[in-house]
């Protein structure tokens, strides 16, 4: 290791923390104010401190207070062999210099009851989340549980909601009151399903219908507020539903044909949810979010079927909302129409969703190149900065300062 001393955004008076997959907000939105906006992996620029991580993941870091959460699977046994067992784990890493603080295994992963992963997937792929002095992982089909974060002692854990994924694990869970919930978009009978967060137990399933040939997706779901109920918007393959999030029930759906292995969480703004539709052809839809039952012909304000995300989730900021194709061609779009303001190549193949803080845009692609873009009708690169690492994880963000997660390190990227 080497260690070297908004729209929707409400203002805080101290640091925010990062408790979740896409921020404080859930939405890849920060209040934090001077970011950094050149480092490089010399240590010459904005390099606080770079620290290994064992095993690997492409969960995204989580930041509270002076300690960073990451998943990660570590090869246990005769690690020469193609497939090997594993060791799913917690790590908690000190925000001061990126020393490892407890290291804890919640699942043993045996290599011949695993099922087969994406190359650009991980056995350590959701995100943690963190609610006072908990800390919640979930590693999809291989099971969940919750952990004090001071110690990493294991609170419950759960293997009871196995399913049969295709490419591996995805989604992160979201907290509401006392439920911990996750898509279980699996191969067949997807679902989704709401854990009572203090013990593990099932509260309520709901049964994903769609007419989709293939049912796998993964997908986080998103929290919102519509006229003063709460709506758990939930995509999978071929539909998009609201649910009530306390009894699962269902709102409104929206329908999309064949769309499958969904993967952006949902963004929502100016009244409008916005979904990708997943493969083999991603269509963006913005989705009035005031409707009741099937509102598929009724409530889709408008679309865009070209230069649409397959992996990273959009971000809006103002009247724009910004997406990046997988081929890093970043879109600005006007959120109410859809009017394209620019397509513009923007990084190379990207996987991680867009950070919008410090009245900029923070993309990051899988070579390791961080690009930060102005927001703005006119397209403007204000920097571009190389790790030289691959890197399909979501930035995190912790004070003033950038996570990067690539594929052996945790950087802390901040001005010195």
């Amino acid at each position: 290791m080497r260690i070297l001393a908004l729209l929707f955004i409400p203002a805080l008076a101290i640091a925010e923390d990062w408790p979740e997959f896409r921020g404080p907000f859930s939405q890849g939105q920060s209040s934090a104010v001077g970011l950094p906006t050149e480092w490089n992996a010399t240590f010459s620029k904005n390099v606080l401190w770079k620290a290994p991580i064992p095993g690997v993941g492409w969960s995204s870091p989580v930041a509270v207070g002076e300690k960073i959460y990451l998943t990660t699977a570590v090869a246990t046994g005769d690690v020469e062999k193609p497939i090997v067992d594993r060791s799913l784990r917690v790590l908690c890493v000190s925000a001061t210099d990126g020393k490892v603080l407890w290291d804890k295994e919640v699942f043993p992963q045996i290599a011949a009851t695993a099922p087969n992963i994406h190359k650009k997937n991980s056995h350590a792929s959701p995100t943690a989340i963190f609610e006072n002095d908990r800390l919640y992982v979930h590693f999809g089909h291989q099971g969940t549980a919750c952990l004090n974060a001071i110690d990493g002692a294991i609170v419950w854990s759960t293997r009871e909601f196995a399913y049969k994924p295709v490419h591996g694990n995805g989604g992160s869970p979201v907290i509401e009151g006392d439920l911990l919930i996750f898509n279980a978009d699996a191969e067949v009978d997807p679902c989704v399903i709401a854990l009572d967060k203090t013990n593990g137990k099932q509260r309520w399933k709901f049964a994903r219908i769609s007419e989709a040939k293939r049912k796998f997706s993964f997908s986080t779901p998103l929290i919102i507020n519509v006229n003063g109920k709460r709506q758990l918007i939930t995509a999978g393959s071929g539909v998009v539903n609201a649910l009530d999030p306390v009894t699962g029930s269902e709102i409104w759906k929206v329908r999309y044909d064949q769309g499958y292995s969904v993967v952006p969480r949902p963004v929502f703004a100016h009244g409008m949810v916005f979904i990708a539709t997943g493969y083999d052809k991603p269509t963006v839809l913005a989705i009035r979010v005031d409707g009741a039952g099937d509102v598929t012909d009724s409530h889709v304000a408008w679309k865009l079927e070209k230069y649409a995300p397959h992996n990273p989730s959009m971000v809006v900021a103002g009247d724009e909302l910004y997406l990046v194709a997988d081929n890093g061609l970043l879109s600005c779009l006007d959120v109410k129409t859809g009017t394209a303001h620019y397509q513009e190549r923007c990084t190379g193949p990207i996987s991680a969703s867009i950070v919008y803080a410090d009245d900029k845009l923070y993309l990051q692609d899988e070579k390791g190149l961080g690009v930060i873009v102005q927001p703005g009708k006119t397209f403007n690169v204000i920097a571009k900065n190389d790790l030289a690492e691959r890197s399909l994880a979501s930035y995190g963000i912790i004070g003033d300062d950038l996570l990067i997660r690539t594929e052996q390190n945790l950087w802390r990227i901040g001005s010195k």
